[in-house]
């Protein structure tokens, strides 16, 4: 019988570096977003939450 084949996804052995590249750009996307929210916000933009505690704020 054949040995069943495996992808990448299936096993926690699997690159554990490509995981921590993935988590470190996902925290610098989040970084850069709340910088350029402050960065508006200096300059009088409010760019501010369109959900806050799962209601939306309007304008």
């Amino acid at each position: 019988m054949p040995e069943p084949w495996f992808w990448g996804e299936d096993s926690p052995l699997v690159r554990p570096y490509l995981l921590a590249h993935e988590r470190r750009q996902a925290e610098a996307r989040r970084q850069r977003g709340r910088r350029r929210a402050l960065w508006l916000a200096v300059h009088g933009i409010d760019v501010g939450p369109r959900l806050i505690h799962g209601r939306e704020v309007t304008s």
